[in-house]
């Protein structure tokens, strides 16, 4: 299967924004849109996305994960970014029907499809700088996915960067390119220099999250991580890697920690990101002021280990569901 993120579907459901109103979510074919040059988005970046998944058990039953929270989310962006906001029933059902349009494509677990719920301002005004867009575009893109550790799960090398933001303070809850265009130098970078993965931002030295997922350490039995302050994303992954850590017995504890307090954990400890197209990834490494550090045994960790194997078994439909996330597809 071809690189994650670079195979589509042929279908999408679009929605557009006009004169105060938006228009029903239709299928249509995936094409090139034609955009005026003067695009309100081009400009002033007036964008949010969400990113979930569809699977297919191996009874042939489809779902979708936690749908309702990415609908939030994305509600949430939107009013931040003062675009038009879609009506929260039109969203979930733009979902559903992206997901029917396409459901003969889904792969088998471990594979998946990949949906990306995209909104943008549309206007035609260069002049807009301080005035939200009068105008939107809503469109569902979906890209069958396989597994995303074909080569095999591999701890990776984070670079400790406790100087440079990983984006514009009190923004980091926008799911928005800009806050990942921010983010990129300073990843890319890292992994020319050092061989980092990617980079572990700590304005302050206040351990907050990488430029594409959260981040969780685990000392013992207590899991510590970023709180919700609105400086990090509200990662559903995250929400589901917590809640449970919390039913396996963990403390989970969703207060500020120091770079200098997870330095002095790492060597006794696990560290993972979380999100969305990886689940759940183990730290092996952190690089902090040219030295290496490393996590536990530099490999993946019991209770990462035990965590991601539940989330994965819940999403494939071979587990209970106690917290109620698969939503089934509604033709």
């Amino acid at each position: 299967m071809a690189a994650f993120g670079t195979q589509f579907t042929a279908k999408m459901v679009t929605s557009r924004f006009r004169d105060g109103q938006w228009s029903n979510p239709e299928v249509v074919p995936v094409e090139p849109f034609s955009m005026h040059p003067a695009t309100h988005v081009l400009h002033y970046a007036s964008e949010c996305f969400e990113g979930l998944k569809a699977y297919r058990t191996e009874s042939g039953d489809i779902h979708l994960f936690r749908p309702d929270r990415h609908v939030a989310r994305m509600l949430n962006s939107a009013a931040q970014l003062l675009l038009p906001i879609p009506d929260e029933a039109a969203l979930t059902r733009s979902l559903h029907m992206a997901v029917a349009a396409v459901a003969d494509e889904i792969p088998a677990y471990p594979g998946a499809l990949y949906l990306r719920p995209t909104l943008l301002g549309t206007e035609e005004d260069i002049g807009a700088a301080a005035r939200p867009t009068q105008k939107a575009l809503y469109y569902v893109l979906t890209s069958p996915v396989g597994d995303y550790f074909a080569g095999g799960l591999q701890p990776l090398r984070v670079k400790v960067e406790d100087r440079m933001q990983r984006c514009t303070p009190s923004f980091g809850a926008v799911k928005t390119g800009g806050n990942y265009a921010a983010a990129m130098r300073q990843i890319v970078q890292a992994r020319k220099e050092l061989g980092a993965d990617q980079v572990l931002f700590a304005p302050g030295g206040v351990v907050q999250e990488t430029g594409a997922a959260n981040f969780i350490l685990i000392v013992g039995k207590e899991v510590f991580t970023k709180p919700l302050d609105g400086s990090i994303l509200p990662g559903i992954t995250r929400d589901c890697i917590l809640a449970l850590a919390a039913d396996a017995g963990l403390s989970v504890r969703e207060e500020d920690f120091s770079v200098a307090e997870l330095l002095a954990h790492a060597p006794q400890a696990e560290a993972a990101l979380t999100g969305t197209a990886a689940v759940l990834t183990p730290v092996g490494e952190l690089v902090y002021e040219g030295e290496t550090i490393r996590v536990g045994d530099g490999q993946m960790g019991p209770w990462s280990t035990r965590l991601r194997e539940q989330l994965c078994a819940i999403q494939s439909g071979t587990a209970d569901d106690p917290h109620g996330w698969r939503t089934p597809l509604e033709a």
